[in-house]
């Protein structure tokens, strides 16, 4: 859709290496969200096929085991860029379980319990980009997490307000 064709505009201004490695981000999370949305007879068969995801993440990182192409490609983002921590990836999927009807919710009590879900399905993007994209001089990777995280969290804000007057 749009979606994905501004985002590829966006990354045409970023240098090639970058580019290739926020597009394999990019997939990674694209497909964990097609598991959650794919049609399925159960709840139980979803969540068996988002723990292989996430089994098949770690064998990934862990022991650089790729099974498609796609693999590979984040596995060459993860050997260029050493400092990726696994965690955003992981925590992302936990995020796409709370979307999931009868088993996560669609009200938030409070303004933490919609921020924990805002940076489990985006602000870990920003975590997931950020030694990508790397800190102006002077900074470092611990002083921009901060930023890079409230940066996914304002995203996800603005998505759910823009869909409200939609609902």
């Amino acid at each position: 859709g749009a979606f994905a064709k501004t985002f590829y505009m966006g990354t045409q201004l970023l240098p090639q290496a970058s580019r290739e490695a926020i597009w394999a981000i990019y997939v990674w999370c694209r497909r964990t969200d097609e598991i959650v949305d794919a049609p399925r007879e159960s709840n139980d068969e979803m969540l068996r096929d988002l723990g292989s995801w996430e089994m098949r993440l770690e064998n990934l990182w862990k022991h650089g085991e790729v099974q498609d192409v796609f693999d590979l490609c984040l596995l060459d983002v993860l050997v260029k860029y050493p400092t990726l921590p696994i965690t955003p990836f992981v925590d992302m999927i936990r995020g796409m379980l709370m979307d999931v009807p009868q088993l996560g919710q669609d009200r938030y009590e409070s303004f933490d319990e919609l921020h924990l879900y805002c940076y489990r399905v985006a602000g870990t993007v920003g975590l997931m980009s950020l030694p990508v994209f790397g800190c102006a001089p002077g900074y470092d990777e611990v002083v921009a997490k901060e930023p890079a995280l409230s940066l996914g969290v304002a995203f996800q804000l603005t998505n759910i307000l823009r869909d409200v007057g939609e609902d």
